[in-house]
């Protein structure tokens, strides 16, 4: 039969031709005069997921942005993989400090440069053209397949999230597959197994009715800015030790397997630390830079608004202050539980002298995979047979609140199986996609696809 390998190296041009139109689709899920756009990239994905010879391809409606849902369910003894990415992009402001629009794609020195371009555009269609490839092959899969990409990930995902729990059947499956995560370099592939989860809070602070002089009323109304340095200030002490009580009480500890892989993980501290610009390392003494980064919760203050910030003095009592603050959760730690630990520990700080309310933005568990899934293993022989050399395993310090809800609710472990790179730029200008990866990423989800649907159940 011909080789599915060797169709996917013949098509590139197409492929990447594919891609490039894709992506010229501004579909940025977070500004509404971009609805019309998002509709527009949805309805091109089933058109392209139909193409390939996908079947029940549907684009569903919901209460926000659409999803795109598809299958083939033609191998009954074999296992079904639930494929999961998103095709809403962030927004791509400020568009002056592009060295190309945003969305019209670029090739230069082996980079796709467009919005969305490795996350997660890329990364999500490289499995529609692996799929192309088996089936203009083989004539079928070897194993089943389902589709499911929304169009709100960029915005938190509540569209899905609701989708989920009454579609269970719908997507049911035997592992879930998603490519939104990093390689470890050019020529090193790695497979995530752990992502940390999120809480988001906005602290407003009221103090006075209206902002007062502070000559007159200095020294006898509190400052509502100030009060917020203090609360800020005893979030947590000057190692990144949070300072919440109760916080790590959930934490579930490293095992001594993750530790000895966390060790073993190769990472350039001099690289990530010139990427970085800061002037060195920082965080919990007890824990190695790499455990910090991936398996250790953390708080970060995001923004402070408050007071008169234009040119030149403004000697005020500002009426009210702001904040915006994150947690990043790790296995065990409960969003709930951390909320509520939140709102008692601010409730005890904050002075009688300012009223506050608290505003819980979006929250999502962590996630741990099963290392010794099926899954993982054909994953693992699916990067060697295509890059040459093993995945190593890690763990991701950012958030897919999705590959939570497929295990809690759906019950499936997830094979985190990325194509993108530190230096990729998601989210910021200049977002890039390397195209070597992108061949081989096709060659890697046909190999996996392969792998997995042998394997024994």
């Amino acid at each position: 039969m011909p080789d599915p390998i060797a169709y996917a190296q013949a098509h590139r041009e197409e492929h990447l031709a594919e891609l490039i139109e894709f992506l010229c689709i501004p579909s940025v899920s977070t500004q509404p005069e971009h609805k019309a756009d998002v509709d527009h990239a949805a309805q091109w994905l089933a058109g392209r997921l139909t193409a390939v010879g996908l079947e029940n391809v549907r684009v569903i409606q919901t209460a926000g942005h659409p999803l795109v849902y598809a299958d083939w369910l033609h191998a009954p003894d074999a296992p079904t993989v639930l494929v999961y990415g998103h095709y809403d992009v962030q927004p791509a402001e400020p568009f002056d400090l592009w060295q190309s629009p945003p969305f019209v794609p670029t090739v230069r020195d082996n980079y796709l440069y467009a919005r969305g371009a490795s996350d997660d555009k890329g990364q999500v269609y490289l499995h529609v053209k692996a799929v192309e490839a088996l089936l203009r092959s083989h004539g079928r899969l070897p194993l089943n397949v389902k589709f499911i990409i929304e169009g709100e990930e960029e915005m938190g995902g509540a569209s899905l999230s609701a989708f989920i729990p009454q579609n269970r059947d719908l997507l049911a499956a035997d592992v879930a597959l998603v490519s939104d995560t990093m390689m470890v370099s050019p020529e090193q592939p790695a497979i995530v197994y752990g992502l940390r989860g999120m809480c988001y809070v906005l602290l407003d602070i009221q103090g006075p009715k209206r902002d007062l002089h502070s000559g007159s009323f200095g020294g006898g109304v509190d400052n509502p800015l100030n009060v917020l340095g203090h609360i800020i200030a005893k979030l947590k002490d000057e190692t990144g030790h949070v300072l919440i009580p109760g916080f790590y009480d959930q934490v579930r500890p490293l095992t001594p397997e993750e530790r000895d892989i966390l060790a073993h993980y190769p990472f350039d501290e001099v690289g990530w630390l010139a990427e970085t610009g800061a002037p060195q390392p920082w965080g919990e003494p007890a824990f190695t830079l790499v455990e910090r980064l991936g398996a250790r919760p953390t708080l970060d203050v995001h923004g402070v608004i408050g007071g008169y910030t234009g040119a030149g003095g403004k000697t005020v009592l500002p009426a009210h202050a702001h904040a915006k603050f994150s947690m990043r959760l790790v296995p065990d730690q409960d969003p709930a539980q951390i909320r509520a630990l939140v709102q008692a520990y601010v409730a005890s700080i904050m002075p009688p002298t300012v009223t506050y309310q608290l505003h819980f933005q979006g929250s999502a568990p962590a996630s741990l995979s099963d290392l010794h899934h099926p899954a993982m293993a054909a994953a693992k022989s699916a990067c060697q047979a295509t890059f040459g050399r093993e995945p190593v395993f890690m763990r991701e310090g950012g958030s897919i609140p999705v590959v939570a809800e497929f295990q809690t609710i759906l019950g499936l472990e997830t094979v985190l199986l990325g194509f993108g790179l530190q230096s990729d730029q998601i989210h910021a200008p200049n977002e890039r996609f390397y195209l070597p990866n992108y061949f081989r990423g096709i060659e890697t989800s046909i190999r996996f696809l392969q792998a997995y649907g042998r394997a024994p159940g």
